[in-house]
């Protein structure tokens, strides 16, 4: 998730537990999607496109505080 912010994320995940709690159930619900998108777990299509979502809601989060850690670096 948002590799080209990868010394941001270190540095957020360290200082910012929130941040650290955010990156942590995005990467838990990429892999929930990875396994049913492989076959490896059983979803319906609601249940696929739910975690999805909230995945890229949690992604939009954590884009924002990165923005938000680069803004008050500067």
């Amino acid at each position: 998730m948002l590799h080209e912010y990868k010394n941001e994320i270190h540095e957020l995940k360290l200082s910012n537990a929130h941040f650290a709690k955010v990156f942590e159930k995005h990467n838990a619900l990429d892999q929930q999607v990875e396994d049913a998108e492989a076959g490896r777990t059983l979803l319906t299509d609601v249940e696929l496109e739910t975690l999805k979502k909230e995945k890229l809601l949690l992604k939009d989060e954590a884009y924002k505080m990165i923005l938000d850690y680069k803004k008050a670096q500067a």
